[in-house]
C-alpha cells in the first residue's frame, strides 16, 4: 500500500490551488469586512455623486453658456488617473477613506451630471406647461414631475455609475481602503491565488448585485415605464 497523503499535500492552501475551499472558511471574517467596506464605499460614493450631479445639471440647464464648462469639466476629471486622483487629494483629505470616497465622486459626476441633465431634457414641453398652468411652482414643478420622468435616464446613469464605482473602489487598497482591492493588491503581491480569485469574483458578484438592485428599483420607482413597454 502506497504512503497516506501528508497534511501539507491534501492542503489547497499549501498547494495555492487557485479553488481552494479552506480559504473560504478560514478567512470568512476577512472577506466579510472587505466586503462590507466595499459596499458601503461604493453606496456612499454613488449617492454623494447623485447629490452633486443634480444641482450642477439643473445649472448647465439653466444656462446654456456654462453647459459646456460644466459637461467638460466632469469628463476632465474622469481622464485623470485614479493613482494620480488620489495622489492629489492625500494633501486635503489625508490617507483616511475620505480621499477615496471623494475621488470615486468626482469620477461618478462624469456619468451623472449627463444622464440627469439628458433627463431632464426629455421631460416634454407641454408636460411642464401644464403643471405651470395648474400652478405649479419651479421647485414643485421639478420634484413632482420633471424628476419622476427623467428617472430612467437617471437610474440608467446610476447603473453605469455604480458598476464602475465598484472597479474603482479596488484602486483605494494604495491607502488601505480598497474593499476588496485590499485583498485583491495583496494576493497579487505575494501571488496567493485562491486571494486573487475569490476576491476578483466577489468585485464581479457585487457589480451585478448592485445592477440588478438598481434595475429593481427602477421598476418601482417608474412603473409607467413598464407599462408603456408592455404596450
Amino acid at each position: 500500500m502506497g504512503a497516506a497523503p501528508s497534511a501539507a499535500d491534501s492542503n489547497c492552501l499549501v498547494r495555492n490551488e487557485w479553488i481552494c475551499a479552506e480559504y473560504l472558511s478560514s478567512r470568512a471574517s476577512q472577506l466579510g469586512e472587505a466586503v462590507v467596506q466595499h459596499i458601503w464605499i461604493t453606496v456612499l460614493s454613488v449617492l454623494l455623486g447623485l447629490l452633486a450631479a443634480l444641482p450642477l445639471a439643473l445649472l448647465a440647464r439653466r444656462y446654456r453658456r456654462l453647459e459646456w464648462f460644466v459637461v467638460g469639466a466632469t469628463t476632465a476629471l474622469y481622464t485623470i488617473p485614479s493613482l494620480a486622483l488620489f495622489s492629489l487629494l492625500l494633501p486635503v483629505t489625508g490617507l483616511s477613506a475620505s480621499t477615496v470616497v471623494v475621488g470615486l465622486v468626482l469620477y461618478s459626476l462624469t456619468i451623472l451630471v449627463r444622464n440627469v441633465l439628458e433627463g431632464l431634457r426629455g421631460v416634454p414641453a407641454d408636460v411642464r406647461e401644464s403643471a405651470l398652468g395648474m400652478g405649479y411652482g419651479s421647485a414643485r414643478l421639478l420634484f413632482r414631475v420633471e424628476i419622476p420622468l427623467a428617472l430612467p435616464s437617471i437610474m440608467a446613469g446610476m447603473r453605469v455609475a455604480t458598476v464602475s464605482t465598484v472597479a474603482l473602489t479596488t484602486v483605494g487598497a494604495i491607502i488601505g481602503f480598497g474593499g476588496l482591492g485590499n485583498l485583491l493588491f495583496e494576493a497579487v503581491n505575494t501571488q496567493f491565488r485562491p486571494q486573487v480569485l475569490t476576491a476578483g469574483v466577489l468585485c464581479v458578484v457585487l457589480a451585478v448585485a448592485f445592477d440588478l438592485l438598481l434595475v429593481a428599483m427602477q421598476r418601482v420607482l417608474t412603473p409607467w415605464s413598464k407599462a408603456q413597454v408592455t404596450a
